[in-house]
């Protein structure tokens, strides 16, 4: 009796990290796949369906489909109506894990489980790629090593027996719901626990007709996870939560009186559709249940928010409120590819601020420093909160992600650093502006042609940076180097006519300290735009090392 207990949790221990690694080798290979899925999000709720289950069904796990969502919700880039088709979707998504492990009634288990061994032998090679695939055939070998454990400890008499006697004692359909959400919400994992329940009923410790019951209760108790990713959360990433329960409750009500009332015919149905195989029954069950529930509640997604919405009120923002990020979730770090793609889409949004403030600010220089003094120092104050927060979470992201996207993290935490400094450089033009103003000072009308002759070079490179840095392309970086090298060399011609000025006696001293500064100033704003456009090349942003690493390539 000990050994099979011990082999039946030895077996539910392979089993669920056979599907963890799994999860994790397919989030990691199919990256470049989320991100395409991810950017087809529309208002359209049928395409919604379409991208939750293919998420899904690539990363095996609704539960890191519905955190991810949340994730996107709790950042402002998703709405509730395209949140709750998505999570509709993921839900049909999920039931591909179930069919996968009913496969293990068909004569190929024993060669699938073999997979864990040569997925084991291919992480030992050098090729990233190489071990990601092994690391994904490993785990879908160990989910059938692990069904094949439980099924041996399960078809033990003592055991059989005793759960046989268990479900005989709480033959209730309720009280097997209610076990079933209970037993889902422990393992967060509703693909898990339908496995589980499936090598249950391949041995037949655990009867089709109770085990419906139990798949229908893992469908809300799958929904804890959500619950535990939204605590903390904005109050739509709440409201999304609650639209996933609301979904899975609904369902399981309307299925569970059905199949309370017409038990044997919802059983007759079954075994017409996979004659003697129990355990692709209850899997295709899974997907019935999931489909069916889409289906009727799909046309009522308006009506679902509306509920959310008002059971969960927004609530008045408090004066102190600390910032939020536009675009990153703490909760996006479960998918690090998505993180990934998220937190450029954060950096380009300070690249933007930057760039508006350092038109802005060079305003003050020309007179007018009282006209966006208050939007200066609002952007100024979320340029360093961006920089500060983005860089706290690349510091959590960078060991979760490997090859092009580890270059890329290298690339954002000098990016940030150096449109940071842009932003400082910004706020000092402004300042300069009204310390002139302040003491009657302003540049002769030379002097402002020959400024706005050199800022109208930055902000040529300001386009060129942002614009290589988004699109990830070098084709313009040739511009870049030449506008910076023309810059350079108005830095020492300007200086040497403002120089000239005050020999002549058209220029006032007290202007010089001003004037100097303004040119090394812009001079400087150059140099971090070049840093910015080259990090395409080398994540240091180093014309160097991008040059080395383009020779090398070609």
């Amino acid at each position: 009796m000990l050994n099979a207990i011990l082999f039946l949790l030895a077996g539910v221990g392979v089993f669920i990290a056979g599907m963890n690694m799994l999860s994790e080798g397919l989030e990691k290979s199919a990256g470049s796949g989320l991100k395409k899925l991810l950017g087809k999000i529309s208002n359209n709720r049928f395409a919604g369906v379409g991208v939750g289950a293919g998420v899904t069904a690539i990363i095996q796990s609704s539960s890191a489909t519905s955190v991810m969502v949340i994730g996107f919700v709790n950042a402002g880039i998703m709405t509730l109506t395209q949140a709750a088709s998505i999570i509709m979707g993921a839900n049909i998504g999920t039931t591909v894990t179930g069919i996968l492990v009913a496969l293990k009634s068909l004569p190929i288990a024993e060669f699938v489980a073999a997979l864990a061994f040569v997925g084991v032998m291919m992480t030992f090679f050098k090729p990233e790629r190489i071990k990601q695939i092994g690391g994904i055939l490993c785990g879908f070998g160990l989910i059938f090593v692990g069904m094949e454990l439980m099924g041996d400890a399960l078809d033990t008499a003592v055991v059989k027996d005793f759960f046989i006697g268990l479900f005989q004692k709480i033959d209730f359909p309720l009280l097997l719901v209610f076990c079933g959400a209970i037993f889902t919400a422990v393992i967060q994992s509703s693909s898990a626990a339908t496995g589980i329940f499936i090598a249950m009923v391949g041995t037949g410790a655990l009867t089709i007709d109770n085990a419906l019951f139990l798949v229908l209760g893992s469908n809300i108790g799958t929904c804890i996870t959500a619950v535990i990713a939204c605590m903390g959360a904005v109050v739509n990433a709440k409201r999304t939560a609650l639209i996933h329960l609301t979904f899975n409750i609904i369902g399981t009500i309307l299925f569970t009186a059905v199949i309370w009332l017409l038990n044997d015919e919802a059983v007759w149905v079954l075994q017409k559709i996979m004659p003697g195989n129990t355990q692709m029954q209850l899997a295709w069950f899974h997907v019935i249940f999931n489909v069916t529930t889409t289906i009727i509640l799909l046309p009522f997604i308006k009506q679902l928010v509306a509920f959310a919405t008002k059971v969960i009120r927004d609530k008045a923002p408090k004066a102190d409120e600390e910032g939020q990020l536009k675009y990153v979730d703490e909760r996006l770090l479960k998918t690090p590819p998505v993180a990934v793609m998220q937190t450029k889409k954060e950096v380009d949004y300070m690249a933007t601020l930057a760039k508006e403030n350092f038109g802005k600010a060079f305003e003050a220089i020309f007179g007018d420093t009282e006209k966006y003094a208050a939007d200066i120092y609002a952007n100024e104050k979320i340029i360093d909160f961006t920089n500060n927060s983005v860089t706290k979470y690349l510091i959590k992201l960078s060991p979760l992600v490997d090859g092009a996207d580890e270059r890329k993290i290298g690339a954002y935490f000098h990016v940030l650093n150096d449109l940071e400094r842009i932003g400082d450089h910004a706020e000092n033009f402004h300042e300069i502006g009204t310390q002139m103003k302040n003491e009657g000072l302003a540049f002769s009308a030379g002097a402002i042609e020959e400024l706005k002759e050199m800022q109208g070079k930055v902000c040529r490179m300001f386009e060129i940076a942002v614009e290589a840095f988004e699109s990830g392309e070098s084709d313009g970086l040739d511009e870049l180097t030449a506008l910076e090298n023309e810059v350079d060399g108005l830095k020492r011609t300007l200086s040497a006519r403002h120089y000239a000025r005050l020999a002549e006696g058209s220029c006032k001293i007290e202007l010089s300290a001003y004037f100097s500064s303004t040119v090394a100033g812009l001079e400087r704003v150059a140099d971090h735009l070049v840093n910015v456009g080259y990090s395409v090349l080398d994540p240091t942003g180093s014309q160097t090392a991008a040059w080395r690493a383009s020779k090398e390539a070609r």
